[in-house]
C-alpha cells in the first residue's frame, strides 16, 4: 500500500446526505443528551448540537480515505477543526465538496497525516460549516513527504473555569454507532483485540459530542446557534461507561480553550481544544472582481440583473441589440447605453455590448468585449429574447426559426465562448432562462415553448461538462413583468410581477456560494420553488426475453404512467443503468421495473472471470487465500488462492483463508461495477472482513475490473 499523492488538491464530492430530524435526535442521544436537554431531543422546536456535523457527513470523509488510499488498518482520527457558518436545520439535505489539502510524513515508523478540507450546505442553499479532517495513518509513513508543522494551543497558568463531569454509558457506542461510524473497532470485542485494545472502545467522536453539549452549557447555554468554531486534537482512546470530565478555560471574549480528561486516571483524551462563539456576522454575497454578461440586458429582468451584480461588485457587460420585442428592425444603441449609464452613476463599471445572439459571430463578440475590457468571463446570464406568437397552423418557419436563433442558439452561440473561458480559468457560473410556457406548455406559443424547453436539455449535458471545472449551469423560469409581457398581464397583475422578485435567485446561483449544478427554478412574486423532470418506476409489460404486447400496456398503463416512488436522473447513464437493473432478473408481470439501480452481471459470473482479471506482475511474493461469503438469491460462497504468482478459483469454502469477506448480492455487485467504493462499503457496514484485514487491500491490486 501506498498513498496516492496524485489525490492532492483534486476535488471529491458533491456528496449527498439527506436526514431527519429523526437523524438529529438520535445523534444527541448518542453523545449523553436527554431529558435535560430537550431542546435537542424533541421534535418541537428542536435545535441541532453542532458537532453532528461531522458524523452527518462521514460518507464524505469516507471518500478523502479511498482517494488517499490510506491504510485502512492503521487509521485514527488524529484532529478535527470545525467552522460554523450557519445553524444546521432539523433536516434536509447536507451537499458536501471538498478535497486533500496536505499530506505529511511522520516517518516510516510514526506514520503520516493526511488533511482534507471540505464545506458543506444544506439543500436551501446556505452553508452551515467547513470542516478540516487530520486521519493519522500509523502504516503509511515514509514517502518522503515533509512533516506537519507544530500546533500549539496555550492553557492558562490557573483551574479552569468550568468542569463539566459526564458518565457515558458502558453501551454508549451501539447507539452512537447508528449515526453512521458503525467501525467493528467500537462494537466487535473479538476486532477490537485484534486492533491492540482490550475491548471495544469509545468513538474518539462520540467523547467529542459530549465536549460539544458541555462547552455549550458553560458558555453558551440555551443557544447552541451561536458556535462559531470548534477544534481539537484525539490523544488517547476511552474504554465505554469511563467517566470524563470537559474542562473550560475563557481565553477572552468569544473565546475558549478545553480539554477532555479521563476522570479516573486524569490523562488527557482530547486536547487543544479550541471553542469561539458569538452572534452570527451577517454572510453578505459579494461578486468582487467578478465578470458578469447579461444578454438582453437594455430593460425588464436584464437589466434588473445587470444594476444588482453591478451594486454587489460585479464588472458587467450590458448586451441589449435594442431591437423590436419580435426581433425585428436593425437595433439600437440606447437601451444598452442607458443601463451603462445607470451603473457608473452607482459607482459601478460597465460595457456595452449591442451585438445580436442570434449568430455565432455575434455571440463571440460579446465574450470578446469582455475579455478586452476586463480580462474575463464568470458569470454568464441567458437572458436575451424575443417573441412571435401564433397558432401551430399559422406558425410560418421564419417565427419559428426566429424565435429559435434567439434564445436556443442565442444561449448556444454566446455560452460555447464563455464556457470555454471558464472552463480554462476553472470557475464559471451559467444561468439559462426558460419558462413556463416551455415546462408546462402555452397555446400558441409553440416556437417559444419548444425553444425553452431546448433551454433544459443544453443545461443537463452541459453540467456534466462544467462539473469537473467548476463551472455550475442552473435555469430559471420567470414570473415578471417585462417587454415581452408587459401587454398580455392585467395591469393590476404588473406591479406583483416585479422583476427584483426574480433577481434574488439569479444572484444566488451566479455566485460562489451556489452549490448546486443542474436546477430548475420557478420564481416570481417573491416566491420560489424547484421544477424536476421525474421518471416513474414503470412497470414491465411482458417478460425480460420477449417483446410486451399492446394489450399488455393497455392492462398495465395505470402502473406505467404512475409517478409515486419517481426518481430524478442526474444523467442518460443512471437512467439506463436501472433499465438494465431492471432486467436482469426475471419479475412477475406488473411488477415495478425500475427503481433501485442493479447490476447485469451476476455474481457467480464475476467469480468466472475472476481468473482473466488477475494481475500476475502484483503478485509476487504474495501467498493469501480470500474467502468471499455472498449472502442473497443470487450470492453462494467461493474462494481464491493466490500463491505462486498464480490464481487459482473455485467454489465453497477454504479451510484456512487469510481473511474472509462478507456481502450481500447486491451490494458485492455495486463494488464490483465501481458504484460503491470499497472503503465505503467497509466503513458503512455493508462488507464485513474477517481475519488479516490489511490482506484484503491486496485485491484492488491483484485483480482489474
Amino acid at each position: 500500500m501506498a498513498l496516492n499523492l496524485e489525490a492532492l488538491g483534486k476535488k471529491i464530492g458533491p456528496v449527498t446526505k439527506d436526514y431527519t430530524w429523526k437523524d438529529a435526535v438520535l445523534y444527541a442521544l448518542g453523545v449523553g443528551a436527554g431529558f435535560s436537554e430537550l431542546e435537542y431531543c424533541y421534535e418541537k422546536n428542536l435545535k441541532v448540537i453542532p458537532s453532528f456535523s461531522i458524523a452527518a457527513i462521514f460518507e464524505f470523509l469516507s471518500h478523502i480515505g479511498i482517494n488517499s488510499n490510506i491504510n485502512l488498518a492503521g487509521i485514527l482520527h488524529g484532529e478535527q477543526e470545525l467552522i460554523f457558518h450557519n445553524p444546521i436545520p432539523p433536516e434536509g439535505s447536507l451537499i458536501t465538496e471538498g478535497k486533500i489539502t496536505h499530506y505529511y510524513d511522520k516517518g516510516k515508523e510514526k506514520g503520516a497525516l493526511v488533511v482534507g478540507e471540505s464545506d458543506t450546505y444544506h439543500s436551501d442553499g446556505k452553508k452551515l460549516f467547513t470542516s478540516i479532517i487530520t486521519i493519522y495513518s500509523r502504516f503509511d509513513g515514509g514517502f518522503g513527504g515533509e512533516n506537519a508543522p507544530k500546533k500549539e494551543v496555550v492553557f492558562p497558568d490557573r483551574d479552569p473555569d468550568f468542569v463539566v463531569s459526564a458518565s457515558p454509558s458502558p453501551d454508549q457506542p451501539l447507539i452512537y454507532r447508528l449515526s453512521g461510524d458503525i467501525f467493528d473497532l467500537h462494537v466487535d470485542a473479538e476486532f477490537a483485540k485484534m486492533a491492540g485494545f482490550k475491548m471495544p472502545i469509545m468513538h474518539g467522536l462520540c467523547t467529542h459530542g459530549f465536549a460539544c453539549r458541555a462547552l455549550i452549557q458553560s458558555l453558551v447555554p440555551g443557544e447552541s446557534e451561536k458556535v462559531r468554531r470548534l477544534v481539537c486534537r484525539f490523544t488517547k482512546p476511552l474504554y465505554p461507561g469511563t467517566p470524563i470530565k470537559t474542562l473550560i478555560w475563557k481565553t477572552g471574549e468569544g473565546k475558549a480553550v478545553w480539554r477532555v480528561v479521563n476522570a479516573e486516571t486524569g490523562k488527557v483524551t482530547i486536547d487543544n481544544g479550541i471553542f469561539e462563539y458569538g452572534d452570527i456576522p451577517e454572510e453578505k454575497i459579494r461578486f468582487d472582481g467578478r465578470v458578469a454578461i447579461i444578454t438582453g440586458a437594455g430593460a425588464g429582468l436584464g437589466r434588473t440583473y445587470a444594476l444588482e451584480l453591478a451594486k454587489r461588485g460585479a464588472k458587467v457587460v450590458v448586451n441589449d441589440l435594442g431591437g423590436a420585442r419580435d426581433g425585428a428592425g436593425s437595433g439600437s444603441t440606447f437601451a444598452a447605453d442607458k443601463v451603462v449609464d445607470e451603473i457608473k452613476a452607482l459607482g459601478g463599471e460597465a460595457v456595452a455590448s449591442y451585438e445580436s445572439v442570434s449568430t455565432p459571430e455575434g455571440g463571440g463578440n460579446i465574450v470578446k468585449k469582455a475579455i478586452d475590457a476586463f480580462g474575463a468571463v464568470d458569470i454568464l446570464i441567458n437572458n436575451a429574447g424575443i417573441l412571435r406568437d401564433k397558432s401551430f397552423i399559422k406558425m410560418e418557419p421564419e417565427s419559428w426559426n426566429a424565435v429559435l436563433d434567439v434564445h436556443l442558439n442565442g444561449a448556444y452561440n454566446v455560452s460555447r465562448p464563455a464556457f470555454a473561458v471558464m472552463k480554462e480559468k476553472g470557475y464559471g457560473r451559467i444561468i439559462m432562462t426558460t419558462s413556463a410556457a416551455g415546462l408546462y406548455g402555452n397555446f400558441g406559443q409553440t416556437n417559444y415553448s419548444a425553444a425553452k424547453m431546448g433551454l433544459i436539455g443544453l443545461m443537463n449535458a452541459l453540467k456534466l461538462e462544467g462539473e469537473k471545472y467548476n463551472v455550475k449551469i442552473n435555469t430559471i423560469a420567470p414570473v415578471a413583468a417585462s417587454r415581452l409581457t408587459e401587454d398580455v398581464m392585467p395591469p393590476d397583475f404588473l406591479e406583483k410581477v416585479k422583476p427584483e422578485f426574480v433577481s434574488p435567485m439569479v444572484l444566488f446561483l451566479c455566485s460562489e456560494k451556489c452549490p448546486v449544478s443542474g436546477n430548475i427554478y420557478n420564481a416570481g412574486m417573491g416566491c420560489f420553488n424547484r421544477v424536476a423532470v421525474v421518471t416513474g418506476p414503470g412497470a414491465l409489460a411482458g417478460s425480460t426475453d420477449k417483446p410486451g404486447t399492446v394489450e399488455g400496456i393497455m392492462a398495465n398503463l395505470e402502473k406505467i404512467s404512475s409517478l409515486k416512488g419517481g426518481r430524478e436522473y442526474r444523467q442518460l447513464n443512471d437512467q439506463i443503468g436501472d433499465v438494465l437493473g431492471a432486467l436482469s432478473k426475471p419479475l412477475e408481470k406488473g411488477v415495478p421495473a425500475v427503481g433501485k439501480q442493479q447490476s447485469t452481471v451476476s455474481v457467480a459470473g464475476i467469480f468466472e472471470a475472476m481468473p482473466a482479471s488477475f494481475v500476475k506482475s502484483a503478485s509476487a511474493g504474495v501467498n493469501v487465500v480470500f474467502q468471499y461469503i455472498i449472502s442473497g438469491s443470487g450470492g453462494g460462497e467461493w474462494h481464491s488462492v493466490i500463491k505462486d504468482e498464480t490464481c487459482t478459483v473455485k467454489t465453497g469454502k477454504h479451510e484456512k483463508p487469510t481473511c474472509t469477506l462478507k456481502m450481500s448480492d447486491s451490494d458485492f455487485l455495486l463494488l464490483m461495477s465501481g458504484k460503491l467504493p470499497a472503503m465505503q462499503a467497509y466503513t458503512s457496514g455493508k462488507l464485513k472482513i474477517e481475519g488479516d484485514i490489511m490482506k484484503s487491500q491486496l485485491i484492488e491490486k491483484l485483480f482489474k475490473r
